[in-house]
């Protein structure tokens, strides 16, 4: 492997026509890596050993820069109202500044493979002007054993130039910032912004847009597999506690974030994790606080103290700090990636309005349903006082990541659910007693032993009651768990202020699910909440 810094003549003109003529580090290993983001002043170094890093003005995804080349290919594939478009031309000018502004550059190239399933995965390669990002994205995704990149031939290539600054009139953008997406040639030209997790995101879309014509179902989930071999996906927006309950040391996690379902089970996307760490807590999260020490973790915009060590409880650059780490930094983490077909899926939801019981079980209509919508609840700012939540509708649990329409990973989950006879739970970790401001977080507890307890198969010889507003499953008693806590309307004090409140939420489900009515079956129209009577 060559890690001289010298330029790599095998990776002087890749095939995107991308020529190098300053010197190219063609996989470095971390050590390498971290001695040139140093050297370079983009880093430095924490009292632990992590490198730490900040990204300026972009401290999270920039959403309304993110096109994708509109093409005869992509033009009936992609889902338009979801992704800004750019012209084939418009591109071609713009790949070409890429190749005239990296050419006398020194450059970072990673040899990585998205997808742990080798009938499913996407080999890509990674070129930075960064030797932080090289390190980042090395992390992420998944690493070719050495003897396997003399071979390696990508199919996906990825252009991440921060320095580069677009031109919106030349360009067909927005502004200065860039992420744009070529899903026919795969090709990714990320310039304008120095937030790595585009370079993530940018994989993830691909693969999402690939997947499915391959009948492979792409997931923003987590998953981990029991003893026993019995897996679990876990949909969830972020808030929802995706990543902590997930987190099972009774189980071994195969990913925090991005998945694939297919025909033989669940594989992993990345080779890494990407967590928040604002107010990280050695107590409460002692495995991720503890790669927050290693090194070869990059912390991104997390403040040092004087003594070099991360305070997370500091937010001053952005709410969005982060650490990059590679997945076996996580004890209980997979070596492989992979499991068996899942048995449970679980949809968590914060649900702000206090409406929602703990859990509920969903037949594969009520799942599609609950997949396409996608909720939680937001707390809203309090600078005037107690306010009322706002709800957030994310289709698929992940719009933003989503190129082709929500009703294809829609049909596609419900038909491996049936296929496969999966249980589908939705979980509230929201309010209970009453709305926010009213009522109390889910005890963490109560969600633990519900999650427990479907896991198991204990729950499937429960009895169950109808909810009479969204018409799913509802145990009626859980061992160890208070039987009041599982009829949301029973823990309010005002009765009629929860049948108030049940009725606004069913609306906005409803006005949220208009745009997929014509895009699904009967089945799933029928699934939907009801306006109910107030109960007695």
């Amino acid at each position: 492997m060559n890690e001289t810094g010298m330029r790599n003549p095998a990776c002087g003109i890749d095939s995107n026509g991308l020529k190098m003529t300053g010197a190219v580090h063609y996989n470095f290993q971390p050590a390498a890596l971290y001695e040139e983001a140093i050297r370079r002043g983009e880093a430095k170094l924490t009292a632990d050993g992590a490198l730490v890093a900040e990204t300026g003005q972009h401290t999270g995804r920039s959403a309304k820069d993110k096109f994708v080349v509109r093409t005869a290919e992509t033009e009936d594939a992609v889902w338009w109202d979801n992704n800004k478009p750019i012209s084939s031309e418009h591109f071609e000018t713009l790949h070409a500044d890429f190749i005239a502004h990296a050419a006398d550059r020194d450059l970072f190239v990673q040899d990585l493979v998205g997808g742990a399933d080798p009938e499913n995965s996407l080999p890509v390669r990674v070129i930075t002007e960064y030797a932080w990002h090289s390190l980042f994205i090395r992390n992420l995704l998944l690493r070719p054993e050495v003897e396997a990149l003399a071979s390696f031939v990508p199919e996906m290539t990825i252009i991440d130039l921060p320095s580069f600054r677009a031109d919106p009139e030349r360009h067909g953008c927005r502004t200065e910032t860039v992420i744009a997406v070529d899903l026919t040639r795969n090709i990714v030209l990320i310039g304008g912004t120095s937030y790595a997790g585009e370079m993530k995101k940018s994989v993830f879309t691909a693969l999402n847009y690939i997947l499915p014509a391959k009948g492979v179902m792409p997931m923003h989930c987590s998953a981990n597999v029991g003893p026993d071999g019995d897996a679990a996906v876990f949909f969830g927006l972020s808030g929802t506690g995706k990543t902590t309950l997930s987190a099972d040391p009774s189980r071994t996690l195969i990913g925090d974030d991005e998945h694939g379902w297919g025909e033989t089970g669940l594989f992993n996307f990345e080779g890494g994790c990407y967590a928040k760490t604002i107010r990280l807590s050695e107590e409460a999260e002692p495995e991720i606080f503890a790669t927050t020490r290693r090194f070869g973790t990059v912390l991104e915009n997390v403040v040092l103290d004087a003594e070099r060590r991360p305070d997370f409880d500091d937010g001053s650059l952005t709410e969005n700090t982060r650490c990059a780490y590679p997945l076996h930094f996580i004890p209980n983490a997979s070596e492989t990636g992979r499991s068996g077909h899942p048995n449970n899926i679980i949809m968590l939801t914060a649900d702000a309005f206090g409406v929602l019981p703990p859990i509920a079980k969903l037949t594969p209509a009520q799942a599609m349903y609950h997949f396409l919508s996608g909720y939680t609840a937001k707390v809203a700012g309090t600078e005037k006082g107690v306010t009322e939540p706002e709800a957030t509708f994310s289709t698929c649990f992940g719009a933003p990541f989503m190129p082709r329409h929500p009703s294809e990973y829609g049909n596609l989950l419900r038909d491996l659910i049936a296929r496969h006879g999966v249980d589908c739970w939705l979980v509230n970790t929201g309010w209970t007693g009453g709305a926010y401001g009213v009522g109390s977080r889910m005890p963490i507890k109560v969600t633990r032993g519900l999650l427990n307890a479907a896991l198991s198969g204990e729950l499937n010889d429960a009895e169950f009651r109808t909810d009479p507003h969204f018409g799913f499953a509802v145990p009626v008693a859980v061992p160890g768990i208070e039987s009041s806590v599982l009829d949301p309307r029973s823990t309010w004090s005002d009765k009629a202020a929860y049948d108030a409140q049940a009725r606004r939420l069913v609306g906005m489900f409803i006005d949220n699910f208009e745009k997929f009515e014509t895009h699904v079956d009967a089945t799933v129209r029928e699934a939907a909440p009801q306006m109910a009577q107030a109960a007695e």
